[in-house]
């Protein structure tokens, strides 16, 4: 009885392990600034462009922060100091206010 359930649940171990694959995508670039360290003031000229998924991760990307975090008026937002995350302030029409890191 055991043969004939052995090849029945390896399958399902080959199934199962197909479907347990990383998403490589949700792992954050590295920096360009190898310490990890953000520079806002590299970003700056962002200011008053829309703030679209390309220009989020091309500001993070240029600043050398190791995150970033956009926000919008109403969002809740913690208080804590993170210099290596750039942190982007935008309006309800989704246009860049405010860049820093912290």
């Amino acid at each position: 009885m055991y043969r004939k359930r052995l090849p029945c649940t390896l399958a399902l171990l080959a199934v199962l392990t197909g479907c347990s694959s990383v998403d490589s995508s949700k792992t954050p670039a590295p920096p360009a600034n190898p310490n990890g360290v953000c520079n806002a003031e590299l970003v700056q000229g962002m200011l008053g462009q829309t703030a679209t998924a390309e220009q989020v991760e091309q500001a993070r990307q240029h600043a050398g922060a190791r995150s970033v975090r956009v926000l919008a008026p109403g969002d809740a937002v913690t208080l804590d100091y993170n210099s290596q995350r750039l942190n982007i302030d935008i309006d309800e029409a989704e246009v860049i206010q405010r860049i820093n890191c912290g």
